[in-house]
């Protein structure tokens, strides 16, 4: 006997949707939608890159030129066992915030003295030919003219219109300082300042180095640091 269902012909429409819903079934068992291409696995969360850590500051200048006491400017006793050795911009003005705490540093400590060397930064206009006129005032007026010719420069400003009477107020005569700026006689030294201080690990301004003249052993103190941060590297060299 033939089977009812096969001839009866709403069998073939039920069969159809059937295998049609069982077939959607599947589709969205396996591919996460109908019809389409396979869901992406998801992506683990990438953290975003960050920038490289800067490296440290150095805390020792092992390879700080010497004190000279012949050719350095040096504010105190030349024989100190101590020396703040103060790599500095004239233009700067962390500098001359910096400048009165280590003159301060030589006056409370009987055995530190200050040696200035230069380190003129190249976005400063002013830098590069002032540090050139205080060596045409220390050559022509000597160590007193130098340091007169730098204490007006911080507490005035750093001013090519202003140099030639900051000079003359340092006691040293305006032709003459003119001439030595002209000449261009103390380019080479102040850029030689620049690279001694590079090579001992100066990489701004103020910076300066704290060193035994005795046992040669360093400090580095970088930036405009509060009086006790010297005091400490000082004592620490004792």
């Amino acid at each position: 006997m033939a089977d009812s269902n096969s001839s009866n012909p709403w069998f073939g429409v039920s069969m159809a949707l059937i295998g049609v819903i069982v077939g959607y079934g599947v589709a969205m068992g396996t591919n996460g939608s109908f019809g389409g291409a396979a869901a992406p696995a998801q992506v683990a969360d990438v953290a975003a890159p960050t920038a490289p850590t800067p490296p440290a500051e150095p805390t020792t200048a092992d390879n700080v030129k010497p004190v000279d006491k012949k050719t350095d400017h040096i504010l105190g006793d030349p024989n100190s066992t101590i020396s703040i050795i103060e790599y500095s911009d004239y233009e700067c003005p962390f500098c001359a915030r910096n400048h009165p705490t280590v003159k301060q540093l030589v006056t409370d400590n009987d055995d530190v003295n200050l040696v200035y060397r230069h380190y003129p930064l190249s976005f400063h206009a002013n830098a590069q030919a002032t540090a050139e006129g205080s060596e045409c005032v220390a050559s022509l007026g000597g160590n007193d003219a130098f340091w007169k010719f730098t204490e007006a420069v911080f507490d005035q400003g750093a001013d090519k219109a202003k140099l030639r009477g900051y000079a003359e107020s340092a006691g040293v005569s305006g032709t003459k300082f003119d001439d030595c700026m002209n000449s261009g006689k103390f380019t080479q030294a102040v850029n030689d300042h620049f690279a001694e201080g590079s090579a001992a690990g100066v990489n701004g301004t103020p910076g300066n180095i704290i060193i035994n003249n005795k046992t040669g052993k360093t400090r580095m103190v970088s930036g405009a640091q509060p009086a006790a941060n010297f005091q400490a590297a000082i004592d620490a060299l004792r």
